[in-house]
């Protein structure tokens, strides 16, 4: 059964974002005091009592704001209160009624929808302090606090009537999670709106539009995919993480986190910069399966048979320390070789989810002893045991030796290219752990 939808709006900073991390009990959209920091729709799932349901969280809507992205912003509200089954309506009853909020209110009644509306900010619940809202004519208001907690029971309680069964047992099994990032600009936002088919989160050419990670499934031949649209990724001393940019960059980096696949996009119009390296470093040490997106393949002129070959050796150059790399040329404006990507993305994640039965694992062991012996170190040596795998996601491997001191970094890196050679973990890292045996016995 498909999930109810709740859509939060209201002109800007009436707290619609900290009233959606309330209800989904964590800090999902941005919360500061700048009107207009959330731009994008926003969807996280939330329960009450029983019913699951999905919220978003929207944009400000202020039709006199001099904020460029005003228009993409009412773009994504008609979205939003266009698929929504309930909408709740925000107003600030500190500052008490506006003309944007009158006519926020006759914007929504053209839709026939439920419509809740939410009088936030007040410090005592008397009658007289929503009087002025009734005038709205959208019925009896629900005065709340966010920032206390108080009055969102009611409201909860009223956005869930005539949701119909409860839907408790309901969970979101098998899908892969794939979160795109990259530094600002480079096309992260048009990737995501083609492979969704809409316009899904705002696209615009000034870098750092996208603000929020932001979730939404899709399907492609039969399998579902949750896409995570992430900010653009800048160099650290490039914004303080007090501000909102600053917590854009942690929500991006959460996303890499619980992602299953990371699309990492480059420009291909432009030279791969240190940022860009960063970023996939920041991955491979996160130890997340990937793909490299060169996006804006159309704006390479005069292309041969030899282009791609020279864009191969700088990449293989510049992210030496992942030459697992998978790479796919693309381009969302065109949308050639975009759905190379899924493609790719099922490989990978195949490929670090891939278990080796502990008796091949040993047979492949033994045989790259065989070509090249472990080194003596301070006249003692390394003795390898056996080996187990202990998990997936990245492939990780137990290394059992009589003495985890004796080990060097460059005979594990010999071993993870035999182990490359003989089994395909391209586009995922793999990590080997060593242990005396004295551990095991521990």
């Amino acid at each position: 059964m498909k999930k109810p939808l709740v859509a939060v709006v209201g002109r800007p900073n009436v707290g619609k974002s900290t009233f959606f991390n309330k209800i989904c009990g964590r800090r999902i959209s941005i919360v500061d005091d700048t009107p207009g920091v959330t731009r994008d729709r926003v969807y996280s799932d939330a329960e009450w009592c029983g019913y699951n349901f999905r919220m978003v969280d929207t944009g400000g809507l202020d039709k006199k704001s001099d904020d460029v992205f005003q228009n993409n912003i009412k773009a994504q509200v008609d979205i939003a209160v266009d698929l929504a089954d309930v909408i709740v309506f925000i107003v600030d009853g500190s500052e008490g009624l506006t003309q944007n909020d009158s006519e926020i209110a006759d914007y929504l009644r053209k839709y026939n929808k439920k419509v809740i509306l939410v009088i936030n900010k007040l410090d005592n619940f008397e009658v007289e302090n929503t009087y002025e809202f009734y005038g709205l004519g959208l019925g009896e208001p629900y005065p709340i606090s966010c920032e206390q907690s108080k009055g969102l029971g009611e409201v909860l309680d009223a956005i869930v009537e005539g949701f119909g069964e409860r839907n408790m047992d309901e969970e979101d099994t098998g899908k892969i999670k794939i979160a795109i990032v990259g530094r600002p600009n480079v096309g992260k936002s048009s990737i995501t709106n083609r492979i969704l088919g809409e316009e899904r989160v705002v696209v615009s050419d000034v870098a750092g539009t996208t603000r929020d990670a932001i979730e939404t499934d899709f399907n492609h031949n039969g399998k579902t995919y949750t896409l995570i649209d992430t900010a653009g990724l800048r160099r650290k001393r490039a914004f303080d993480n007090e501000t909102v940019e600053g917590y854009s960059v942690i929500r991006s980096m959460e996303a890499i986190k619980r992602a299953d696949v990371v699309l990492i996009v480059f420009d291909s119009s432009e030279e791969i910069t240190e940022q860009d390296v960063r970023i996939a470093g920041y991955v491979h040490e996160e130890g997340k399966p990937s793909v490299v997106v060169m996006n804006k393949w159309d704006k390479i002129p005069n292309k041969d048979g030899k282009t791609i070959n020279g864009y191969l050796d700088k990449l293989k150059m510049q992210l030496s320390f992942m030459d697992y790399f998978v790479p796919v040329f693309t381009s969302a404006q065109t949308g050639k070789r975009l759905y190379d990507v899924i493609e790719a993305v099922d490989m990978v994640y195949e490929n670090s989810t891939r278990r080796i039965p502990t008796g091949a694992l040993n047979e492949l062991l033994a045989n790259a002893i065989l070509s090249n012996e472990p080194p003596y170190r301070n006249g003692k040596k390394l003795k390898i045991q056996y080996i187990t795998q202990a998990q997936v996601a990245p492939p990780t491997f137990i290394l059992f030796v009589n003495d985890a001191t004796l080990m060097h970094f460059s005979y594990l890196r010999y071993l993870e290219n035999r182990f490359r050679d003989a089994v395909d973990f391209k586009g995922t890292p793999i990590r080997f752990i060593t242990r005396s045996k004295t551990d095991e016995k521990k």
